[in-house]
């Protein structure tokens, strides 16, 4: 049975810096694409992050595209999104996930960690 988990959230300060994890068990993790979304409260899922199973490509949303660094570490079967001049429009539940192939994975997902950043 695959299993995902988030880990890292909190309440941080507008201009901060935070680092989410996220492991998995179940799936051979270098062979998964992951990624990263994010959704806050009356708004739509977005897609936040994401990297290819062998951590060649990364692709981001404009919104956090230069503050936020999505990486692997394969050896540890766990994915990381720094997060960095954090905003209040952050805020969010950030779940990850995976799947084989291209992004933006969505077939395995966690539970989510959520982020609250205040100006």
């Amino acid at each position: 049975q695959v299993q995902v988990a988030e880990s890292g959230g909190g309440l941080m300060q507008a201009g901060e810096s935070l680092r989410l994890s996220c492991t998995t068990s179940g799936l051979t993790f270098e062979d998964y694409t992951m990624a990263w979304f994010r959704q806050a409260p009356g708004k739509e899922r977005e897609g936040v992050a994401c990297i290819i199973f062998s951590g060649r490509a990364t692709y981001y949303s404009d919104s956090v595209k230069g503050r936020f660094t999505i990486s692997r570490d394969n050896a540890k079967n766990t994915l990381y999104l720094q997060m960095n001049s954090l905003k209040p429009e952050d805020t969010a539940l950030y779940y990850c996930a995976a799947d084989r192939g291209a992004c933006w994975p969505y077939k395995y997902r966690g539970q989510g960690t959520q982020v609250t950043v205040s100006s």
